[in-house]
C-alpha cells in the first residue's frame, strides 16, 4: 500500500523509538506513540503516562493537547476516519457514473483501509470512544465517511430498479455491517488462511461486495 493511503504519520510509526521526540510536533509524536501501543496492547492498553514515556516526554506533556485518554484516542479515531473518507472518495471518483463499479470500489476501499491500518480501525470503532457526539470533529469526520457509502447506495436506487423503494437507511446499515464484518475479521487475524496476498484480498473484497449488491436487490445494472 502506498504511503499516501495511510493516515498522516503512520509510515514512521514502526521506526519510532523512545525519546525520539525533541522539539518537533508533540501532538504527532503522541498520536504515533498511541498507535504503536494499540498495535501491541490494543486500545485498552493505552494510557497517557505510557504514551508520554514511549514518546520520550514528561508525564505532563500529553495534557498540552489532550485532557484525557479518551481525548487522545478520539484524535486517533478522527485521523483514521479522515483517511478512510479520502480513500473511499478517491475510489468513488474513479468509478463515478457506474453504480455497481462505484459500490464495489467503495466497499473494497473500506476493507483495504482496515487491513492496512488495523490500529486506527480498532480505535475508530472501539468502545473507548463509543459516543462520538462528545467529540464534534470526530463525529463530523465519521459522518462524512459514512455518507460516501450512503451516497453510493442512493446512486443504485434508480427509479424502476428492484429495491428502489426500500428505506435507504436500512440498505446503508445492511451494506456497512457486511463491509465492517469482513474488515473486522481481517483485522482480528481470523482470515489469515484465506488471504495470503493483495490479489486474494481484492478478490474476496469484490466477491463480498457483489454478494451485498445482489442481496440488496440492486438487479438490472
Amino acid at each position: 500500500m502506498a504511503a499516501s493511503d495511510k493516515p498522516s504519520g503512520s509510515a514512521k510509526r514502526k521506526s519510532s523509538k523512545k525519546g525520539a521526540y525533541h522539539h518537533g510536533n508533540l501532538r504527532r509524536a503522541l498520536l504515533d506513540s498511541s498507535l504503536a501501543m494499540v498495535e501491541k496492547k490494543g486500545p485498552r492498553g493505552v494510557s497517557l503516562r505510557a504514551v508520554a514515556r514511549l514518546a520520550g516526554v514528561s508525564p505532563a506533556a500529553p495534557y498540552r493537547h489532550f485532557a484525557s485518554k479518551e481525548g487522545l484516542l478520539a484524535a486517533v479515531a478522527e485521523e483514521g476516519f479522515r483517511a478512510l473518507e479520502n480513500k473511499m472518495r478517491a475510489a468513488s471518483e474513479e468509478t463515478r457514473g457506474l453504480a455497481l463499479a462505484e459500490f464495489r470500489a467503495i466497499g473494497f476501499a473500506y476493507i483495504h483501509f482496515a487491513a492496512s491500518n488495523p490500529s486506527h480501525f480498532r480505535v475508530m470503532f472501539g468502545p473507548e470512544v463509543s459516543d462520538k457526539s462528545e467529540h464534534s470533529s470526530l463525529k463530523e469526520a465519521a459522518d462524512r465517511a459514512s455518507q460516501i457509502i450512503a451516497d453510493s447506495i442512493a446512486n443504485c436506487q434508480r427509479p424502476g430498479l428492484e429495491g428502489g423503494d426500500t428505506d435507504p437507511q436500512r440498505l446503508f446499515i445492511s451494506a456497512w455491517s457486511t463491509f465492517h464484518g469482513l474488515a473486522t475479521l481481517i483485522v482480528d487475524g481470523q482470515l489469515k488462511g484465506s488471504i495470503g496476498s493483495a490479489a486474494e484480498l481484492e478478490a474476496l473484497g469484490n466477491s463480498v461486495t457483489d454478494v451485498i449488491y445482489r442481496g440488496l436487490s440492486f438487479s438490472g445494472l
